[in-house]
């Protein structure tokens, strides 16, 4: 088994967004991502306006009483909540209420896991991007190797990464579980350097889960032992590490 990785990415909170349903199905996969080798696990509920109505104060209450189930079973694994956001201007002013759970600080900055549509990159992405930068809060792109116009056009992702934002790439992805053309566009990326992490996105048992090894064993071969530890701890450590203290 792989030991000591870090998934900054999942939907483990029960009957809150898209992921677990029951209190029953969390516990599961969270024993299933302590099996793979997952020693931390950040739960990022959606927060996408008009379907996800998630804030802060509502994703602890619900988060305090997974963590207090999973200590009761004994599952050995250490957690944390933030969230992730699908990408809308309106989201300035839940960031500027200090209403949405961010990653760090470190380096004197907080992080965002941001969510783009899975269709397209909507107009203003980039200027987007460059407010919360203003802001010292820099996005995470969530799996830009399963959106669509990506897929089209992959250089397009150099226009978003100049404006300083970084991306997280799906375990999935990386072993052909979305198919096979975010497969080769997930491998493209990484190559080219622009993945900052690699997380699972989990949702359920059958076709989304916790499971990060596969992933893992994956890059080693493809970019070797350094960068792989990079992508599934090192990088997901320093943004996410104040989140457990």
């Amino acid at each position: 088994m792989i030991e000591n990785m870090i998934d900054i990415h999942s939907h483990l909170i029960p009957n809150i967004d898209d992921g677990s349903d029951t209190l029953e199905e969390s516990l599961t996969l969270l024993k299933m991502a302590a099996d793979d080798g997952i020693t931390r696990m950040v739960l990022t509920p959606h927060i996408h306006l008009g379907r996800y109505i998630n804030t802060r104060t509502s994703i602890q209450f619900e988060y305090t009483k997974l963590k207090r189930a999973v200590a009761d079973k004994g599952i050995n694994i250490e957690l944390a909540f933030a969230a992730e956001v699908r990408l809308d201007s309106e989201i300035i002013a839940l960031v500027e209420e200090k209403d949405i759970p961010l990653f760090g600080p470190y380096d004197n900055k907080q992080y965002l896991l941001l969510e783009l549509p899975h269709g397209h990159i909507p107009v203003g992405t980039t200027r987007l991007i460059e407010y919360l930068i203003s802001l010292n809060i820099v996005p995470i792109i969530a799996h830009p190797e399963r959106n669509r116009e990506l897929l089209k056009a992959p250089v397009k992702i150099t226009q978003i990464a100049r404006s300083g934002c970084l991306f997280q790439i799906t375990a999935g992805s990386i072993v052909g579980k979305f198919g096979a053309k975010c497969e080769a566009l997930a491998i493209e990326y990484l190559e080219q350097g622009f993945a900052f992490a690699v997380a699972t996105d989990a949702h359920n048992v059958k076709h989304r889960p916790p499971i990060l090894s596969d992933a893992r064993r994956r890059v080693v071969k493809l970019l070797g032992e350094s960068i792989a530890q990079d992508l599934f701890y090192n990088n997901p450590n320093k943004i996410s590490r104040m989140l457990f203290d």
